[in-house]
């Protein structure tokens, strides 16, 4: 199968079996699943999780249970905003993690913040469908891909940092196929299961500007500043 017809298999498994929740329908999203509390719970038990002091999320629904726990726990929340039209928003010490941890609360509370002026420990990507062997696939736009590639050529993250997704059992498939832009996963947490990706795939070296166009550099003003300071002289 191909990328959209695994997503479109994933939204109807999700809502056939009675498992989706809120926002309804899944598709064209990250879905949120029952169970995503206890899947944050599996990823914030870890060493990798109790150690990070910088923690990037995505805003998307079934990861908010984590994204609160990353305030409470007392660390700096890295997200990004949506689409990336106001780039990426920093939180940390806020007095209402559960309303900061939503979209609107970051939009709100959170801080503009530049790639190359963070240092991520671990990041959390939404995924509409994962295989064991790390593949991932989003709701089709891109973005979770572009947000590491924008990290990874700020040297906001390096290749040892962990990347770790929350998902229903239902969201495992047993082959995504995998495009040189695309960024696999170390940890998969499910409500019943932790599982660690042996002999990932390489991940992308940054941002592979070959596939970024001029509507991109028009609708993202951080990836034109970016393009900016990468080249010669810059980070």
């Amino acid at each position: 199968m191909d990328k959209q017809q695994i997503r479109e298999l994933v939204w109807h498994k999700l809502v056939k079996s009675g498992v989706a929740r809120p926002p309804l329908p899944p598709e064209g999203r990250i879905p949120n699943f029952e169970g995503s509390e206890r899947a944050a719970d599996r990823l914030c038990s870890l060493r990798v999780y109790r150690e990070a002091d910088t923690v990037f999320a995505n805003p998307d629904s079934p990861q908010l249970p984590l994204r609160e726990r990353i305030l409470r726990d007392g660390k700096r929340l890295i997200m990004a905003s949506p689409r990336l039209r106001r780039g990426l928003l920093t939180l940390a010490n806020v007095r209402s993690p559960r309303e900061a941890a939503t979209i609107r609360g970051a939009l709100r509370f959170g801080r503009s913040v530049k790639p190359w002026d963070v240092k991520v420990d671990l990041m959390i990507e939404g995924s509409v469908a994962v295989d064991l062997q790390g593949g991932r696939v989003g709701k089709g736009g891109g973005f979770g891909d572009l947000e590491f590639a924008i990290l990874k050529e700020a040297r906001a993250v390096t290749d040892s940092v962990p990347i770790a997704t929350t998902v229903h059992e239902i969201q495992i498939v047993n082959a995504i196929p995998l495009e040189p832009h695309d960024v696999p996963v170390d940890l998969i947490l499910t409500p019943r299961r932790t599982l660690r990706v042996v002999g990932r795939p390489p991940r992308p070296e940054g941002v592979l500007w070959y596939l970024v166009g001029d509507r991109m550099l028009r609708d993202i003003p951080l990836l034109r500043e970016l393009k900016n300071v990468s080249g010669p002289g810059g980070i």
